[in-house]
């Protein structure tokens, strides 16, 4: 967050920090350790990891260098601070294996992170282990950076370091084991009071991440993934230093990309912490992972100022295959759905508007890709829907419960005289991910049935099978052949240019009729 002059001093390279008046409503107290003097400091970080051996390195604890600046540093004031965040944080019920939340001061950025940190409070005592990645602010790191310490102070005590996770990085994929990026840097430390009051005395594994290529770390996040006992967090804030209005059309766009798993949405000063969420954004297309963004505001919103603000932003990531939203919201969405069509029928297929009285829910605006299917018996009578997330999830159900009704090229436009029989079902599609295949076969060996929905692809030939159609056609090979016929191909069709995808879906609809 300083402004960097970079200067040749003989064979090393050196960085001169210029101290600045940085912006009130960016981090609580970061006045009060801005100096009118230069600092020099090593900027290549291939020197200092021969201090990774150090016999001399005895274990030691990481200060908690910016309490009472960033956050307060008695223990009880922190502590009501950090709990009254996580009881106003009221994000939807989600599960997530990962977050991203913000870095700023507590009372600038302390309750949209603990949006973040309540869902990951629900599996306290299951989660044993927190990896936190985060951006350099105050020295240059190349590539990713830990400390040496084997413990981390907070003013509620100190959290412990996984220190074979530590020793697996350094030595596997030379990481950084230096003090020296961790002097005054903020974007680790304030996350551990969260961490402490949510999970408790888990152990924690701090990197800074500096301008690192996204698959380096990816390859990183694989190797500390586990399981349900790992909670992996990003740090970041989102845009700096714009007008309110800009800021929060900046970091509307942000919101939207990460989302839909598009790492390039973050480039720019979009998000400082963008080099980690590039990692985090990969894991999550080969894992298939679902985001939801919990709080996105900025500093105009929590502290006033509107003239120069900073955006902050908590995401979370779930696994899509077990993501289920709230029965009240299903419930929701299927009765747009109904109003939808029945409006349309009873007006000669005009679309609906819906209109909430208040802010629309946040689950509501998340970028979902979905299929609307109207069925009247046992008989189909209308799907559409969207391959990829491109608008929000009340956006595209209510749109393509429309072109389902009234768009279908199959059937006609849906009459007032079929509405009491339909019955409608709304599935909420994944990101897909591509099947590296190389003949009809292997692909009917990667497929797992009732679970995959498939896509196919060959020139300007395409088509999708939702999940639900394996429960009439399940035996593998036949589901391929009968996509490839339904987007105009031979049943033997293969050729180079031939792609699969595949993706999961959430389902539910109306209870299917009484035989």
């Amino acid at each position: 967050m300083r402004h960097p002059q970079r200067i040749a001093r003989s064979r090393v390279r050196v960085l001169l920090t210029i101290p600045w008046a940085p912006h009130r409503g960016a981090h609580f107290f970061a006045m009060s350790f801005v100096r009118p003097v230069a600092n020099l400091v090593l900027a290549d970080l291939a020197t200092s990891r021969r201090l990774r051996n150090d016999p001399n390195m005895s274990p030691s604890v990481q200060p908690a260098g910016l309490a009472g600046k960033f956050y307060p540093a008695g223990p009880d004031e922190l502590a009501a601070g950090v709990d009254g965040s996580l009881a106003r944080a009221t994000p939807p019920p989600l599960t997530p294996k990962a977050v991203i939340a913000p870095h700023a001061g507590h009372i600038y950025s302390g309750d949209i992170a603990a949006a973040a940190y309540r869902l990951l409070a629900q599996r306290k005592g299951a989660i044993k282990r927190v990896i936190l990645l985060g951006p350099n602010h105050r020295q240059p790191v190349r590539g990713m950076a830990m400390s040496p310490a084997d413990a981390w102070a907070t003013p509620f005590g100190p959290l412990p370091v996984d220190r074979p996770s530590r020793d697996m990085l350094a030595r596997q994929f030379e990481v950084a084991v230096t003090p020296a990026p961790f002097v005054n840097e903020h974007s680790l430390e304030v996350h551990l009071p969260f961490v402490h009051r949510a999970l408790g005395e888990v152990e924690i594994l701090p990197i800074l991440v500096g301008q690192t290529p996204r698959d380096q770390v990816s390859k990183v996040l694989e190797a500390l993934w586990g399981g349900p006992e790992t909670a992996i967090i990003v740090s970041s804030d989102l845009s700096h230093f714009h007008d309110y209005a800009t800021c929060q059309a900046k970091d509307a766009e942000t919101t939207a990309a990460i989302e839909r798993l598009q790492p390039a949405g973050c480039d720019g000063d979009r998000a400082c912490g963008r080099f980690a969420i590039h990692g985090l954004l990969d894991q999550a297309q080969r894992r298939d992972l679902r985001v939801t963004a919990l709080d996105v505001r900025n500093s105009g919103d929590t502290q006033g100022l509107r003239e120069r603000v900073v955006g902050y932003g908590s995401f979370a990531f779930e696994y899509a295959h077990t993501a289920q939203l709230a029965e009240a919201t299903r419930k929701l969405l299927l009765d747009l759905v109904r109003h939808t069509v029945r409006y349309g029928a009873h007006n000669g297929g005009a679309p609906t508007k819906v209109k909430f009285d208040g802010p629309v829910p946040a689950i509501l605006r998340a970028q979902r890709a979905t299929f609307v299917t109207i069925k009247i018996g046992d008989s189909l009578r209308g799907c559409r829907g969207s391959l990829l997330p491109h608008r929000s999830l009340l956006d595209d159900v209510v749109d393509n419960a429309h072109k389902s009704a009234f768009d279908d090229p199959r059937f006609p436009p849906l009459t007032p005289a079929e509405l009491e029989a339909i019955h409608l079902h709304i599935s909420i599609l994944s990101t897909p991910r591509h099947i590296p295949c190389e003949s009809e076969a292997e692909l009917a060996r990667a497929l797992r049935p009732d679970v995959d929905g498939l896509i196919i692809r060959d020139g300007d030939r395409r088509a999708i099978f939702l999940p639900s159609v394996w429960g009439g056609i399940p035996d593998p090979l036949n589901f391929i052949r009968n996509l490839k016929r339904k987007a105009g191909l031979a049943p033997d069709h293969w050729s180079q240019n031939f792609r699969a995808f595949r993706y999961s879906t959430e389902s539910f609809g109306d209870p299917q009729p009484s035989t």
